[in-house]
């Protein structure tokens, strides 16, 4: 069974504005509203794959009953935790082939609620499990919670995918989670606590180059250590792919062609295809061949959340997973 925790889950407005540009006036051709946060993201996308998962996110307010409402509807099985605060809204704005997102900060947990959370995971997850937290720490959260989670589920025999970002993803990183996936910026923050790392990447994080693709290997070896030794950094580097780094291998997929649309749930899909290949035991080489597969089937499709079936299984057949020698990861 895979479980996705989403911290700070959201009802996701999507705007679709043709044209959009900032500083003008605009109609909105049509309005969407569904459960996100990339948690339930990463569930909806597992759930159209029929893959069992379950999800659990803290929810409060009107708006999180509008969350729990959609997600029912969508066939998500969700345990929902109730807090005092409201759910907050993220909004996108989706234009002629990109999206420009607002994320409201969301609610602060109070101990009891984290606490509340923590015993939900306790009890929907077991040894064999996986696992996923993904995205961001509500406040009243703090990054040391976020290491202690990890570890006590590690701890239980439960595997455990981490999508967070800046000082969250730092601690939980130090306790040793299965699978990191960070963008290469997320990547080069994480490197650069411990001292500053020459950025030879594309200001996007999408330069494809060897000698990008080598200083992502080169940065993420300097995390994988201690309690990380173990873990499998998968990251991300938008349309340039996808590197995946172990202790001792690496490897770099991209997709065969150039996709437009929209671009926010492709990270999200990522982590379902890895999350996927930890429960079923895949290989490094087939999980990252699928997921940048499906992350480009998310592209193409209009929510985040959604995958386009027939652009995956197209891509599915076609990428090609490069292995990196030892010379294109030196500097």
């Amino acid at each position: 069974m895979i479980v996705t925790l989403t911290p700070n889950p959201a009802l996701d407005v999507t705007y679709r504005v043709p044209g959009w540009r900032p500083g003008a006036s605009h109609r909105v051709h049509d309005v969407t509203e569904r459960a996100g946060g990339k948690g339930l993201n990463v569930a909806r996308v597992l759930h159209a794959l029929g893959v069992g998962v379950r999800a659990v996110a803290p929810l409060g307010g009107a708006t999180g009953e509008r969350v729990a409402s959609d997600a029912a509807a969508a066939g998500l099985e969700l345990l929902a935790v109730p807090i005092a605060g409201e759910t907050r809204r993220s909004i996108a704005v989706t234009g002629d082939g990109d999206a420009t997102v607002f994320n409201e900060a969301g609610p602060v947990l109070g101990a009891g609620e984290w606490a509340a959370v923590l015993a939900a995971l306790d009890d929907v997850t077991g040894p064999g499990d996986v696992l996923v937290v993904s995205g961001s720490v509500p406040a009243g959260v703090g990054t040391r919670d976020v290491a202690d989670l990890v570890t006590h589920l590690r701890e239980r025999g439960t595997k455990v995918v981490l999508d967070t970002s800046g000082p969250a993803l730092a601690a939980g990183l130090a306790a040793g989670p299965d699978v990191v996936k960070p963008n290469a910026h997320e990547l080069v923050e994480l490197v650069e606590r411990a001292g500053p790392l020459p950025t030879l990447l594309s200001d996007d994080g999408g330069d494809a180059t060897a000698v990008a693709r080598a200083a992502v290997v080169d940065a993420a070896r300097r995390v994988l250590t201690g309690d990380a030794a173990h873990t499998f950094a998968a990251v991300s580097l938008g349309a340039g792919g996808m590197v995946g780094v172990s202790a001792d291998r690496a490897w770099w997929v991209a997709a065969p062609e150039r996709l437009g649309g929209n671009p926010t749930g492709a990270g999200d899909a990522a982590v379902a295809a890895l999350a996927r290949g930890l429960d079923g035991g895949a290989g490094a080489h087939d999980a990252l061949a699928d997921a940048v597969a499906l992350s480009g089937a998310a592209v193409v499709a209009p929510l985040a959340g959604d995958v386009d079936a027939a652009t995956y299984e197209r891509l599915r057949a076609a990428v090609v997973v490069h292995e990196m020698e030892d010379t294109d990861a030196a500097h």
